[in-house]
């Protein structure tokens, strides 16, 4: 059996891994000599009896080797083959399986993304049965500046299991309330309000103006509940009928405020608080220098305090149709009326005036279906949700901005929280990101006016004087400034609406606090107490620049004092420029005293009472803007990641060295130390001087 050369050749590089050219007998049994040719060689051999020819002009190197029996070459090449095609079909199978995996795993994740996109943007058609009832059944807390990633979160949450602190805007409540007084196909109006969270004076306000007007448009309104808090029933006294299970109750019980003061705590620390602070009424700072409440404080927190628990109980009383009086004198009493009620808390709320009737649930549903008929289950009755409702409406001030419309518009910037010098945070005001949503409005052609709507106690003086010095150069660019102040606008937050052209306040609103204070934490003692001291040099100074080791000198102290001065001073001048005012009319009114809105407009300090709505309206006639032409404004978002880590973790840190790790999470001392203290450990603030309230959030009240 011969092997031809041209064969030999393909074969030996997978050998060999070179070029060759076999020399071979005619006696296959005989030893085969191979002429290996190795490009670039040059090495010559030679071997007896064998001429290597040249090949391509290369030297070839001579190499014989000893090769088996091309008999045997072949039948392994024969075995070669057959093992390769007896195994074909397991590694066509291996194959199958690992792309058809991979396949798989792909096509799994996209599907998941159909389904979680599906249902966040997919909106099925909803029909609204005729004669049906509109269940109102708001879930958690109501807010007026919407989140960003809320959709996104409750879709993750919900496929996830995991719950999610619910949040209900304003106004997609209004904009319901609003459509169904007007929609023939809607009979009544069902407040479902046991889930109803916290909510605002001022907010509770305009849905139950919402809520009359409904009824004025021949709605019937039915309130249900097991309980209700002072929030929930303030809604609920606006319904025709409201209803309540034979063991709930209604609780209501006035309004107060509470402080934990922390002065013996913070010596027992040795940590020096050392507070520069102008105001007679100016207590932001009295719970870290006192262990009570000071006499002014007392005198200032009950005038605002008695007039919004008269705003309040003299609503629902009308609404009752109760004499206010009479009802307050019930309230004070009403363990008397407990007791003539046998202990049964329902029946004293009957008793009282304040529910119409005591149902249990299938008593309740029972009587919806006689209202409204069955629904198509026939277990419920004729109704549709609130959230379903809405997405059948246009909400209210949703515009695009950043259209390419030429038309005229009315922008409305929503913020909320601490006043905060930098770019803030979650629940803050970034007078970076403000400054920055300010500085495109001024430029925005299009925007005639727009409406401010704020929710703030205060913050750093430095970020609010920079957000004024904002909003006047929105005026300069001539738009007009309208401030809407929501439930509190107070110092830093009055400080920055000084100079709009209209201001517009809530009755409820709290305001004013027109002063400021600084405060410096040291901690000297508490180190010295752990052996840990502080010392250095300093050029150019005669002393060491105040911190946490080694104190503030007294000439520290002298030119903090001397700043809070001049920046109360300043405070003054822009309130008296902002208002029309002389400095001393307005240092009657200042001293940190916070007032309700009523007062602040009898006073001049607002110049009219409303909401949202209202406010629009203002800046419609100052910019001669059709009010439907108002589109809410959002701030730059808060970067992804950071709404998940907000500075509150950096915070508790802060505090927890601060108190030695006495003020735990979860506490209520730690709880009332990061909400109202923490700002104060900010560092970015260049100057530590504050105009804030410290006031507790006024829907608190309402629990």
């Amino acid at each position: 059996m011969s092997v031809t050369a041209s064969r030999f050749e393909r074969l030996a590089p997978r050998i060999l891994g070179v070029q060759a050219i076999e020399k071979y007998s005619s006696s296959p049994e005989l030893v085969k000599t191979i002429c290996i040719i190795r490009p670039g060689s040059n090495r010559h051999f030679s071997f007896p009896g064998f001429s290597c020819p040249d090949k391509r002009g290369m030297v070839p190197t001579v190499l014989t080797a000893p090769i088996r029996s091309l008999t045997s070459v072949h039948l392994h090449s024969n075995m070669k083959r057959f093992l390769v095609l007896l195994f074909l079909p397991f590694r066509l199978l291996w194959c199958f399986i690992r792309t058809g995996t991979t396949v798989l795993a792909n096509l799994v994740f996209l599907g998941m993304l159909v389904i979680i996109f599906f249902g966040i943007f997919y909106t099925p058609a909803i029909t609204i049965p005729e004669g049906s009832a509109l269940v109102i059944n708001p879930r958690g807390n109501i807010v007026e500046e919407r989140s960003v990633m809320r959709p996104f979160a409750q879709q993750f949450n919900k496929l996830a299991g995991v719950p999610l602190q619910e949040e209900i805007f304003l106004q997609d409540l209004l904009d319901s309330i609003n459509a169904a007084a007007t929609d023939s196909r809607i009979k009544a109006l069902v407040l479902d309000l046991d889930k109803l969270g916290a909510a605002s004076l001022d907010q509770l306000q305009v849905m139950g103006e919402a809520l009359d007007q409904a009824k004025k448009q021949g709605k019937q309104i039915i309130a249900l509940g097991d309980n209700y808090n002072q929030a929930q029933y303030y809604l609920a006294a606006h319904a025709n009928e409201i209803w309540l299970n034979p063991m709930g109750a209604v609780d209501v019980h006035g309004f107060a405020v509470f402080k934990l003061y922390i002065k013996e705590l913070l010596e027992k620390l040795a940590v020096n608080v050392h507070i520069f602070r102008v105001g007679t009424y100016k207590s932001a700072i009295e719970p870290l220098i006192r262990n009570d409440m000071s006499p002014a404080d007392r005198e200032a927190s009950a005038m605002w305090l008695g007039n919004l628990w008269h705003l309040y109980s003299d609503s629902i009383a009308w609404q009752r149709k109760l004499d206010g009086a009479v009802l307050r004198e019930r309230i004070i009493n009403k363990n008397a009326n407990l007791d003539a009620a046998n202990g049964n808390r329902a029946q004293a709320a009957v008793n009282m005036g304040l529910v119409d009737a005591l149902k249990t649930r299938p008593e309740m549903m029972q009587q919806l279906q006689q209202l409204v008929g069955p629904g198509s289950d026939k277990q419920t009755f004729n109704s549709v949700p609130f959230g379903q409702y809405l997405q059948t409406l246009t909400p209210s001030y949703s515009g695009d901005s950043t259209s390419g419309g030429k038309a005229a518009q009315i922008g409305i910037i929503s913020v909320s929280g601490n006043i905060i010098y930098g770019k803030g945070g979650v629940g803050q005001i970034g007078s970076d990101a403000f400054l920055a949503q300010l500085e495109k409005i001024s430029k925005d052609e299009r925007i005639k006016a727009v409406v401010v709507r704020i929710n703030t106690g205060g913050g750093s003086a430095f970020a609010s004087e920079l957000i004024r010095q904002g909003l006047l150069q929105v005026q300069l660019a001539g738009k007009k400034v309208v401030v809407s102040m929501g439930s509190m606008a107070a110092s830093g937050g009055y400080w920055l609406a000084a100079n709009a052209d209209h201001i517009v306040a809530a009755p409820s609103t709290l305001t004013g606090s027109i002063g400021i204070f600084g405060v410096v934490p040291t901690f000297e003692n508490s180190l010295a107490r752990i052996g840990v001291y502080g010392d250095g040099l300093s050029v150019g100074s005669k002393n060491l620049p105040a911190n946490l080791a080694t104190g503030m000198t007294a000439e520290d102290k002298t030119t903090l004092q001397i700043g809070v001065d001049y920046g109360y001073r300043r405070f003054l001048e822009i309130v008296a420029e902002g208002r029309k005012k002389s400095v001393a009319e307005v240092a009657v009114m200042a001293e940190g005293r916070v007032w309700d809105g009523a007062s602040a407009q009898q006073m001049g300090l607002v110049d009219s009472l409303g909401g949202l709505k209202e406010a629009v309206g203002v800046a419609s006639k100052l910019a001669n803007v059709p009010p439907e032409n108002a589109v809410y404004i959002r701030l730059p978002p808060v970067p992804f990641l950071e709404q998940f880590g907000p500075a509150g973790a950096n915070l508790q840190k802060r505090l927890a060295v601060w108190l030695g790790q006495i003020a735990l999470p979860g506490t209520p001392l730690h709880s009332e130390l990061n909400t109202r203290y923490g700002f104060l450990l900010d560092k970015s603030d260049p100057h530590h001087v504050y105009a804030h309230s410290l006031l507790h959030e006024p829907a608190a009240l309402l629990h």
